[in-house]
């Protein structure tokens, strides 16, 4: 079962079926307020502060251009119309029981707006597919985010209360005191660079190196291995060794951002592929997050529902190389979220 979203246009041969083109949006408004030191600084400095991607040079030019307005110490940027990349514009439904939504995301769409994506997004996506619908019931809403090129199963609602109670129960931790099931169990599956991690096939490793910010050129700071961080705890297996990527499972017990990705190279094992973390768990300079190219899926998912049942989903296992896939759904098999 699943959904997609055809696109304005005939797509370009050279597309993936199932994309959506590359298009131009309508623009985007920006609010900011500026702080009583912003005053002294400039509205130039403070853009270029505020988000440092951006030189002081080009917030100049949008000066210059009319771009931005200030009434008091409201800020506005009217971003005029951007191309869009293209993105895949479908999903497998793994449950929707007309308030919960569980997905099967496919890796490329991001999930909110933001690093250069408007329309071209889950949560855009999902407004249209419900402004297409006879029934007026409002649209379901992401739970949590899963990053742009990771796939698998992202936890959506259409009640505010529903979503509520669920981002509750997947910021609670998956470790358990003994004795005690976990509240929330969260299973991913990845690609990592072969023969980088001395393991035993099967003997779980947990890692709890610590994420905090460090500088970053692009962007002021980036999430990265950091001693002086936030508490993160992750639990890796090698489930197989191959040429093509050695296949592992990685059960995370926090959700601090692009956990996996950085855990897994801080152990010296980055994900297969990921052009952003370096062994050691440090970023490349030149590098932004949603730089694609790994393969990061999120497998299972179990949590207890509100009146206490357990609620537990499972997004096939994309099909990454041969025999990896269905290999590592084999090693564990007696795993169940």
């Amino acid at each position: 079962m699943g959904w997609w979203i055809e696109g304005l246009h005939p797509p370009p041969l050279s597309l993936s079926p199932g994309w959506l083109p590359s298009r131009l949006n309508n623009g985007w408004t920006y609010s900011d307020r500026l702080p009583p030191a912003g005053a002294q600084t400039g509205i130039v400095a403070f853009y270029a502060g505020r988000y440092p991607n951006s030189s002081p040079d080009d917030w100049e030019r949008r000066l210059a251009r009319g771009e931005i307005s200030r009434n008091g110490d409201r800020l506005l940027w009217h971003r005029p119309p951007w191309q869009e990349p293209a993105v895949p514009g479908g999903w497998g439904v793994i449950h929707d029981d007309g308030d919960l939504l569980v997905i099967d995301k496919p890796s490329g769409l991001p999930v909110l707006p933001a690093g250069g994506f408007l329309e071209h997004t889950l949560l855009r996506l999902l407004e249209r597919q419900t402004a297409a619908e006879p029934a007026a019931a409002p649209p379901p809403r992401p739970v949590h985010r899963l990053g742009r090129f990771t796939s698998g199963l992202l936890v959506c609602a259409r009640r505010p209360a529903t979503r509520a109670w669920l981002s509750k129960r997947l910021r609670e931790s998956s470790a358990a005191g003994e004795g005690e099931a976990p509240s929330c169990r969260k299973i991913y599956r990845t690609l990592l660079l072969p023969g980088a991690l001395e393991l035993e096939l099967g003997v779980p490793l947990r890692i709890t190196i610590p994420i905090g910010r460090r500088a970053h050129p692009l962007l002021g700071t980036i999430w990265c291995a950091a001693p002086d961080g936030l508490a993160a705890s992750s639990l890796l297996t090698l489930l197989r060794c191959h040429p093509d990527g050695d296949l592992a499972q990685v059960e995370i017990a926090t959700g601090r951002p692009h956990q996996i990705r950085i855990h897994c190279a801080a152990v010296g094992a980055p994900l297969l592929g990921d052009p952003l973390y370096l062994p050691g768990g440090s970023a490349q300079a030149e590098v932004l997050p949603g730089d694609g190219g790994y393969r990061l899926h999120a497998h299972r998912l179990a949590l207890a529902g509100p009146d206490g049942a357990r609620l537990a989903w499972e997004a096939p296992l994309p099909a990454w190389g041969p025999g990896l896939a269905s290999a590592g759904s084999a090693a564990l098999e007696g795993d169940q979220a």
